[in-house]
């Protein structure tokens, strides 16, 4: 009996299962930073608090917008620092190419086993030392390497005395500093008084020559260019102070207008939807495009050649009886007859030529075709490229890549003189460097078309 209650109670306890016990899982606190709704009221005040921090639509649109325009802008820098890069590519090429041909790779490589004696001789030997300025057929550009300019200091103590014999070196005590009426990337320029005349005084900063190896040099072959020049329509030279770096300055007659505030309007800019002033008549226009084209015409008639290379209605003033001065020589060079220059984008982008922007060998045809542009401006009243919105880097692409170039005069009058200075300016800023006129065939063209359409009309 008490053995099959036993084995009674074992297949019960075997067989039946074991009851479940109802488990409570623990809590868990939910942080009120996560947003969740604790009851019915904390989600009536979590809505409202989300609808007051929504941003609107407006506000919406207008981050879209910048983000849109932002990465319009990062495409196009995209695009330009690819072009360069190409350009550069094509200039290092060109570079190679040169070297090989006039064999001066191997010349480098027996330059190696040239002895220290044979180098003194061969440097006592160069004609280099015997240079009192700077050579014109090789132009000082602060962007090249230091040992580009060694000799600064000479050209300096050289250009000092050409200055005191010819008479127009001046003390900086001499000058009578008054107000500021411009200011560039490197020098700032003030009314001044000099000898009781009024004077415009250029005063490089003291840091261009101490961020600058070649600073002295780009300063001396500045006010060297300037002294050579002797006609009615290039600035005028009155004397400099060659002391830098804290008195570099470049002393010229007093000008205050650009051709630029002339045409445009002082302040004015691409920018501008409403002209300043009034168009002022063609045939006033095109005489100073006839001065800027007498002035280009001397500066290239020179030997060695002086090509401007930013040549622009900014560089351009006018005199008390509105003539033509071109200016700012900081960026001329000298070219010996049928030689090129190498040194790409020397200028601004809108008045480049596309032989400049693509880095390629160019000559004094650059500063014709910134003149076609000029020229363009002053036919139309209107600034270049006005009838888009590309920035500069755009449009100095578009130049270069795709041959673009300023809306021509629309000539809805049928006028012959609209059309002769449609086809100058479009021969003037041609892609094919060698298909621009010369200066003096431009000067020419100008000339009589003043005079034959203009003689007994106020245009």
């Amino acid at each position: 009996m008490t053995g099959s209650l036993i084995k009674q109670h074992k297949e019960t306890t075997v067989l039946s299962p074991r009851p479940k016990v109802a488990t409570t899982p623990p809590k868990q606190s939910i942080p009120q930073s996560l947003g969740w709704c604790r009851s019915f009221n904390d989600c009536i005040v979590m809505r409202s608090n989300a609808t007051q921090s929504r941003p609107s639509t407006s506000e919406i649109d207008k981050q879209v917008a910048e983000m849109k325009q932002e990465v319009q802008k990062q495409k196009e820098l995209k695009a330009m620092y690819k072009t360069r890069l190409e350009r550069t590519q094509v200039y290092l090429r060109h570079c190679l190419q040169m070297a090989q041909e006039n064999h001066l790779l191997d010349l480098m490589a027996i330059n190696d086993k040239i002895t220290t004696t044979q180098l003194q001789t061969v440097e006592e030997e160069s004609p280099v030392n015997n240079i009192v300025l700077p050579p014109a057929g090789a132009t000082i550009d602060p962007t090249l390497p230091p040992q580009q300019t060694e000799n600064n200091y000479d050209y300096l103590g050289d250009l000092i005395n050409l200055a005191k014999t010819n008479g127009w070196y001046i003390e900086p005590h001499e000058i009578e500093v008054e107000e500021i009426v411009a200011t560039g990337s490197t020098a700032d320029v003030y009314r001044g008084k000099w000898r009781g005349l009024d004077v415009a005084v250029k005063c490089i900063f003291s840091e261009f020559f101490e961020s600058n190896e070649n600073g002295i040099s780009f300063f001396v072959q500045e006010t060297e260019t300037l002294s050579r020049q002797r006609h009615p329509h290039v600035l005028q030279l009155m004397g400099a102070c060659l002391d830098p770096p804290n008195h570099a300055w470049i002393v010229t007659e007093l000008l205050c207008i650009t051709l630029k505030d002339f045409l445009h309007g002082p302040g004015s800019s691409r920018k501008d939807k409403q002209r300043k002033v009034p168009v002022l008549p063609l045939k006033e226009r095109l005489t100073k495009a006839l001065e800027i084209s007498q002035a280009m015409q001397y500066l290239h008639g020179q030997n060695p050649v002086v090509i401007h290379r930013d040549l622009k209605p900014i560089n351009i003033f006018l005199d008390r009886n509105m003539h033509v001065r071109v200016a700012d020589f900081g960026h001329a060079r000298f070219l010996s007859h049928g030689e090129k220059a190498l040194t790409g984008e020397t200028g601004t982008y809108v008045y480049m030529a596309p032989e400049v922007l693509e880095c390629l060998p160019y000559d004094e045809k650059c500063d014709v075709y910134s003149f076609g542009i000029i020229l363009n401006e002053l036919i139309t009243s209107q600034f270049p490229y006005n009838e888009t919105d590309y920035s500069p880097s755009k449009i100095a692409i578009e130049v270069a890549a795709n041959g673009l170039r300023p809306k021509l005069h629309e000539n809805g009058d049928g006028q012959i003189v609209v059309e002769e200075l449609n086809e100058l300016v479009q021969q003037s800023w041609h892609g094919d460097a060698t298909v621009r006129p010369s200066f003096a065939t431009i000067t020419c063209k100008l000339r009589n078309i003043v005079t034959t359409f203009f003689c007994n009309n106020n245009m």
